[in-house]
């Protein structure tokens, strides 16, 4: 027992004095952020500008298409469409010319048919999109019309209604669709970071591994050690550093949702109600505040324990196939053969996660959490929902126990495969050393 702690603590040690350690470790959610900015910032660049000229020969659309920042509409007379049409190839201040027939006795199917969109590039789908629904907001207020129903009887028709939704299970409280995307996006992120380090460090473990035996360091480290002894050391100390990385990102984040949730508070507070110019600017402070808000109403004692929980024995489990694999092989190219058997549940669990945002408590969401090899990402992604405590206790059982068990196979490839060189393992050959 004492050669795994000293083995851990070396392989932690070596690990967190290392600088990229320390780099990535803060800036790793600053990149995050400005990862997200950038990709947004690549949508708003690739967004253009584009200009309709309309021919409306009914008149019943002027007025009622609206312009904005990427799309604008210019209504020109029906005498001048043949001009405009023949002269648009070169015209690069227009996008292409919309014509709109006469509407004749309230025949909208032959409107629809003689519609046309005449352009001198390719738009956008979403631009044409928008021009569809535009068109088809007009025909409806005149269908409406015909019907004797007013504007203002229209938009009640129209007005959204808004379901409450109290949760009995959550002491009464009320989870409206907002904290619902919380609790999505949350279980989204705590999925796939779980994912993620769980195949990124056990491959990292099992290239120690296969770097010390190519080496032959490893021979000198048996001889003072058991392999066993050696195995599990090198697992719990890279969990360690993933751990502490873990820490160090869940306090920053706690930190800064209480940061947003009192600080644009206060600010909003002391800003003079009729300076609306500088209120719309905190529009989007306003929803970062509700975001932050409602992840402060989450149980996080009990999310963060459970995502420790299961990213711990979850990676103890993969750590271990990874570990073995590393010492039944000669070179990173045999090992393709082997990592698929550790990537495939871990890929199935992860999308098989993303079903469950509808219904966290549905068959597929029960069974995904409680088999061992797809509960440490599954159960992850169902807790921000909230899980009943008998199915959390059982799928930690029995997590627990097939990580022991996990280790015990592991252990037995691991200190054979460790001093074996020039021998291609197969799987026959790994079975002979398990019952060895």
């Amino acid at each position: 027992m004492n050669n795994i702690f000293l083995i851990t603590k070396r392989e932690f040690l070596t690990q967190v004095k290392k600088r990229s350690f320390i780099i990535l470790t803060l800036l790793a959610p600053l990149m995050i952020v400005a990862f997200g900015a950038v990709i947004g910032l690549m949508f708003k660049a690739n967004e253009s500008h584009n200009v309709i000229q309309v021919v409306d020969k009914s008149g019943l659309f002027k007025g009622q298409m609206k312009s904005d920042d990427q799309l604008n509409y210019v209504f020109i007379s029906d005498a001048n469409e043949n001009a405009k049409i023949n002269t648009l190839k070169n015209d690069e201040s227009l996008n292409g010319i919309l014509i709109l027939p006469e509407l004749k006795n309230h025949n909208y199917d032959e409107l629809e048919k003689n519609t046309r969109l005449v352009v001198n590039s390719k738009i956008g789908f979403d631009t044409k999109q928008r021009i569809v629904s535009d068109i088809t907001n007009v025909i409806k207020k005149e269908k409406m019309k015909q019907l004797g129903i007013a504007e203002t009887e229209l938009n009640n028709l129209d007005q959204h209604f808004t379901l409450k939704t109290i949760n009995v299970s959550e002491n009464n409280k009320e989870d409206s669709d907002l904290a619902f995307g919380v609790k999505t996006g949350l279980s989204m992120v705590l999925m796939y970071v779980t994912f993620m380090f769980i195949i990124i460090y056990g491959v990292r473990v099992m290239r120690s591994v296969l770097e010390e035996k190519n080496n032959r360091v490893v021979e000198i480290i048996i001889s003072s050690v058991k392999p066993f002894e050696l195995m599990m050391g090198k697992i719990l100390g890279v969990t360690m550093v993933a751990l502490t990385q873990f820490i160090i990102w869940i306090t920053m984040s706690v930190i800064g949702a209480l940061i947003l949730n009192t600080g644009f508070s206060s600010i909003q507070k002391n800003i003079p109600g009729g300076n609306e110019e500088l209120m719309s600017k905190l529009d989007i402070a306003q929803i970062a505040t509700q975001i932050s808000h409602s992840l402060l109403e989450l149980n996080f004692p009990l999310i963060i324990f459970v995502f420790i929980i299961y990213f711990l024995l979850g990676y103890i489990f993969y750590s271990s196939i990874y570990a073995a694999i590393g010492s039944a092989v000669d070179n990173e190219t045999e090992t393709q053969q082997f990592t698929l058997f550790a990537i495939l549940p871990l890929t199935l669990g992860m999308y098989g996660s993303f079903s469950l945002m509808n219904n966290p408590d549905g068959p597929l969401g029960f069974w995904l959490s409680i088999i061992p090899f797809t509960s440490p990402v599954a159960m992850i992604a169902r807790i921000p929902f909230g899980v009943p405590v008998w199915q959390l206790v059982l799928s930690i059982v029995l997590l627990l126990g097939t990580t022991v068990f996990m280790i015990f196979l592991a252990g037995k490839i691991y200190r054979v495969g460790i001093l074996m060189y020039g021998n291609k393992a197969t799987m026959k050959e790994l079975w002979k050393w398990i019952r060895g």
